[in-house]
């Protein structure tokens, strides 16, 4: 459905100067497929670049370089027009923080109301009713619709949220960190609702956390971002199963987990800039197996068999009674 390709995205610093500015590479030579009906995971550290690629896939970021190809049309070749009109309802996005992403002032009735009213969906009754429509597909009681987001509990805001992105029924929903702001146990009822949905509905996903054992249970294939790199991707029994990069590696021994005990990877070694950003692998400055190859070039793509696809020099061995390795 969507399809990056090369995406470079650089922002100016307020370092370096006056007469010249640093640049911020928030996302370098990614690329990615979205496909219809699955749900991608972007997992990594804070600040990696996961927020700006859900920017650039909703189309509200025009990268610095690259091509982001939207039914295999060029999406920033298109007309605002053709942009708004065929890209924006097949695209929801469902923010991190429910309590600033809905207005404080206005009933839900309107906030749900409002993408109809914009895009000229049928008549005023038929708005009506798809509001109604919207209500129940999130499991909201009618009494909400007069209530403001402050009358609201976190997660009642949040299902209204969703309730919004799902309004022109777009086949894809971004969820940037939707669940980071809520209780445990409303996480819970969330994450539910979503695989629900994209049951019932067939939508795809894209959903973005730092939570990798979430991201492990929702998700098709896995994308792991370090630096404003795309370092892993593949399905996700293999990427958190048998991850071949050393940081995916490390990301999954941080994540605790009731089912399994893997040994904790402590990193040492700086900790890279973004607007100076190390050469070759940006990884090489905190990994135990870097070398003198990985300060060379960014390593080129490997793949699988099973699809997957690692940036590494030296990637993880596979275990004895896996996949072979490649």
């Amino acid at each position: 459905m969507i399809r990056l390709d090369g995406i470079h995205v650089r922002h100016k610093a307020r370092s370096g100067g006056i007469l010249r500015r640093d640049s911020v590479y928030a996302l370098t030579d990614c690329s990615l497929e979205v496909r219809r009906g699955e749900i991608l995971g972007l997992v990594g550290e804070s600040g990696c670049g996961k927020s700006t690629l859900a920017r650039v896939v909703t189309g509200l970021q025009r990268p610095t370089e690259g091509q982001v190809a939207f039914r295999g049309r060029d999406l920033w070749a298109m007309s605002a027009a053709e942009r708004r009109d065929g890209f924006g309802p097949a695209v929801g996005v469902v923010f991190q923080d429910p309590s600033t992403a809905l207005n404080p002032r206005l009933p839900v009735r309107r906030i749900l109301r409002d993408p109809l009213d914009v895009h000229r969906r049928g008549t005023r009754e038929a708005r009506e009713a798809r509001v109604l429509e919207l209500l129940d597909l999130v499991g909201l009681p009618g009494h909400t619709l007069d209530a403001t987001p402050g009358q609201l509990s976190g997660g009642q805001r949040q299902r209204v949220a969703i309730a919004r992105a799902l309004a022109l029924e777009p086949e894809l929903i971004v969820a940037d960190e939707p669940t980071s702001a809520l209780d445990v146990s409303v996480r819970a009822q969330i994450l539910n609702l979503l695989t629900d949905l994209r049951t019932r509905l067939g939508l795809g996903m894209v959903f973005i956390s730092h939570d990798v054992q979430t991201v492990r249970y929702l998700a098709d294939r896995i994308a792991v971002l370090y630096l404003g790199r795309v370092v892993e991707e593949g399905p996700a029994d293999q990427v958190t199963g048998q991850s071949r990069h050393p940081y995916t590696e490390a990301l999954l021994s941080a994540t605790p987990s009731l089912l399994e005990r893997p040994d904790r990877i402590v990193l040492h070694g700086p900790v890279p800039s973004a607007t100076h950003p190390p050469t070759g692998c940006p990884f090489r400055t905190r990994c135990w197996k870097a070398d003198d190859v990985c300060a060379t070039v960014f390593p080129a793509a490997e793949t699988g068999d099973d699809g997957r696809r690692w940036h590494c020099v030296h990637p993880q061995e596979i275990q004895l009674g896996d996949a072979p390795e490649q």
